[in-house]
């Protein structure tokens, strides 16, 4: 059967003289996926990403805590180890996540209103949510 490319089909494959070969990287990239909104599947993930709502405290809870922190207050020569649950607020969208930190307490600033652990950690007192300790077993 004859064809209308039969006359070309076995010829060698044309090089160019004058343009240099492109790499087959450059080359591949030409039939990859064109992606007209830049940015915008960044913008689904972030949209998708889950955070909490800081929750507000109750009057008890709120005098535990003050009990708690001048308890601390009292023993901070002794550096006690502390475990502290606050509230970390996101930097990109409402919301954030509540997190645990341990460690020992070196002091209380309360001009920055934070609480500094010996590892140099900063916690915001007005983040705080609990704190638990072996310090406080049948005192509090």
């Amino acid at each position: 059967m004859k064809t209308q490319y039969d006359d070309i089909i076995h010829l060698p494959h044309h090089v160019s003289k004058t343009r240099p070969q492109m790499s087959m990287l450059d080359r591949a990239a030409q039939f990859s996926p064109f992606a007209a909104l830049t940015g915008y599947e960044d913008a689904i993930q972030e949209t998708g990403r889950l955070t909490d709502t800081k929750v507000e405290i109750g009057e008890e809870v709120r005098e535990e805590l003050d009990r708690k922190q001048q308890y601390l207050q009292d023993i901070i020569a002794d550096r006690p180890e502390i475990t502290i649950t606050y509230f970390v607020p996101d930097e990109r969208k409402a919301g954030g996540s509540y997190t645990s930190h341990t460690g020992s307490l070196k002091r209380i600033d309360y001009y920055e209103r934070v609480f500094v652990l010996t590892d140099g950690t900063k916690i915001p007192l007005d983040e705080i949510a609990d704190i638990e300790s072996e310090c406080f077993r049948g005192i509090l």
